[in-house]
């Protein structure tokens, strides 16, 4: 018995170890490159690789793997034998550079939000998650195309998480397309719930007449991690005297990869999703018992609360 025991364990772990796919992303000049967006395609596993450019994933064994970054093209590929990620880099057109010049004498603000009012927060398991709020093209923003600062709501169980900025462009369907911006931002926000304030001035981003995708990319990166137990109701068909326990509390271990970004509730999404190598749009909360949601949640779209400041 021992002996199938010992062989079983070993199976489990030779298996558990060909699982792991390792492998680290570099540019062209081989120069490693740090919290890239790295998934599985068409599934829902994922991760991140770290400032040296490493990462390590379960389950993606002779798979396809979509790697994405800021500055480079999102790449579509299987590991070689050396584990070695080129990305190529964005060649940016001249056309593409704000040159209108700034006056920046009006500001206005969109998206409002109260601190006190947030109770539902978006954030990450064990995936690289992006979340992209579309800004859209009023008569107010084209009077006032730059954005000068923004603030929004975060939670987190550690200090310093950290949680990475992006910009996109409007896609044919609407969705999030191309990177706006090659600006690599990366905030650090404190433990708690807590107000971020990014000042872009030295940006120039103006917001294009097609509208503008605002992007939250949670990074699967050790200083990131939080770990907790948490106790569950599970069902256990063990007769104890004659009397079958339905039910018995489990304690298990839980992952997390913090910070979460607050929601509000809005009747229109203007939120999209990015997971498994591809885009798709949010749907609406249901009630739910078991996180006891408010009922200004229920039916209603998460939308990110997020306070812009703009100016001509």
């Amino acid at each position: 018995m021992q002996t199938k025991r010992l062989w079983l364990l070993l199976l489990l772990l030779s298996f558990y170890v060909s699982a792991q796919t390792k492998g680290v992303v570099v540019d062209e000049s081989g120069k490693p490159i740090p919290y890239v967006n790295i998934w599985v395609e068409d599934e829902n596993v994922g991760t991140t690789s770290e400032e040296n450019g490493a990462f390590s994933i379960i389950g993606a064994e002779n798979k396809t793997l979509v790697f994405s970054a800021v500055g480079f093209e999102t790449l579509k590929a299987k590991l070689n034998e050396s584990g070695k990620v080129v990305l190529k880099a964005i060649a940016y057109q001249l056309d593409e550079v704000v040159i209108q010049k700034r006056i920046g004498k009006d500001q206005i603000e969109i998206g409002k939000y109260k601190k006190k009012n947030i109770n539902l927060y978006y954030g990450t398991a064990t995936q690289p998650t992006i979340i992209a709020k579309f800004i859209a093209p009023t008569q107010d923003l084209k009077a006032h195309p730059f954005i000068d600062r923004i603030t929004f709501l975060s939670f987190s169980m550690i200090n310093s998480s950290k949680i990475k900025v992006r910009f996109y462009e409007v896609a044919k369907d609407g969705s999030p397309g191309s990177d706006y911006s090659d600006d690599i931002i990366i905030v650090s926000v404190k433990n708690g719930k807590q107000n971020n304030t990014i000042d872009l001035k030295d940006k120039n981003i103006k917001i294009p007449d097609s509208g503008l995708f605002i992007a939250f990319e949670w990074m699967i990166i050790e200083e990131n991690k939080y770990t907790y137990e948490y106790t569950i109701d599970e069902e256990n068909t063990q007769s104890l005297g004659g009397i079958l326990d339905l039910k018995k509390k489990v304690h298990k271990n839980g992952i997390q990869y913090d910070p979460s970004i607050g929601t509000t509730p809005s009747d229109l999404s203007t939120t999209w999703q990015y997971g498994a190598g591809k885009w798709f749009s949010r749907i609406v909360h249901k009630k739910s018992d078991s996180l006891k949601l408010q009922d200004k949640y229920d039916n209603k779209f998460g939308e990110l609360a997020i306070k812009i400041t703009l100016s001509n």
